[in-house]
């Protein structure tokens, strides 16, 4: 099984189409850690920001969404989106993989094991601050995929993360560079 994985697309239809062409087009589900439609008061307005026709392109995807509610999705967002986007986490059983998902903005770090553990997770994504990392920390690897169409790192590529065989890797969308990679294999 092939999962890409986003987060904080922030109402950007031209972003999520070159990421869906480029990469998730190929993929068996898609789980986004929060964020879609609105921009957020504490963000520029993109360029490109049409959160209508975001909902349009999300709600014609051919690959099933999961997705965890962030903290600038609303109620009202979920009136046009047509999957569940306002519970605060998403679970999923995947290839054997225990997979927790939430925008991340309430937890802090110990907060963030404690669900973890809690859950069993072998995979624990978060959204919120638009920069990826990804690290394991014992039987749990933690990611963040960056934000693909708002993205805080310092040299403001987009990015998203794919998941196969196991093993997570978070990819710049402007080049497919490899940032970070993690196998979520247990260690023995």
């Amino acid at each position: 099984m092939k999962i890409g994985i986003v987060s904080d697309t922030h109402g950007c239809p031209e972003t999520w189409r070159t990421i869906f062409d480029a990469y998730l087009s190929r993929v068996d589900m898609i789980l986004h850690a929060g964020d879609l439609l609105y921009h957020g008061p504490r963000n520029a307005i993109p360029a490109e920001y049409d959160p209508k026709n975001l909902a349009v392109e999300l709600n014609r995807c051919p690959v099933p969404i999961i997705a965890a509610s962030g903290n600038c999705d609303s109620e009202v967002d979920s009136m046009v989106i047509d999957f569940p986007i306002q519970s605060p986490y998403a679970h999923v059983y995947a290839d054997g993989m225990n997979i927790v998902i939430n925008h991340g903005h309430l937890l802090d770090e110990s907060s963030r094991r404690d669900v973890a553990h809690r859950y069993r997770a072998s995979l624990f994504i978060t959204g919120h601050t638009h920069i990826a990392e990804c690290f394991r920390d014992g039987d749990t690897v933690f990611l963040n995929p960056g934000s693909p169409s708002m993205s805080k790192r310092d040299d403001r590529k987009g990015t998203i993360a794919l998941l196969e065989d196991r093993f997570v890797r978070v990819i710049s969308i402007i080049d497919g560079d490899t940032l970070f990679t993690e196998n979520l294999r247990p260690r023995a």
